[in-house]
């Protein structure tokens, strides 16, 4: 007879089991060099550039008001 405390065995769920995907480094080399030549990757870029520069036109003010 099975001892009423113990625990009855789980059957995992097989929706809930998490499973392992891999990769191919080079497929997915070759998705990033894509998607840096694209224009949206490219205007990322752009817009980080306009921002240093608004950046460095205050520091530039800044320092000459101090003066």
């Amino acid at each position: 007879m099975s001892d009423p405390l113990s625990p009855a065995p789980q059957i995992p769920d097989p929706l809930v089991q998490i499973g392992e995907i891999r990769y191919s480094l080079a497929e997915m080399l070759r998705e990033i060099e894509v998607e840096r030549r694209e224009s949206s990757f490219a205007m990322e870029t752009l817009d980080q550039l306009e921002i240093k520069k608004m950046f460095t036109n205050r520091r530039r003010k800044n320092a000459r008001g101090k003066k």
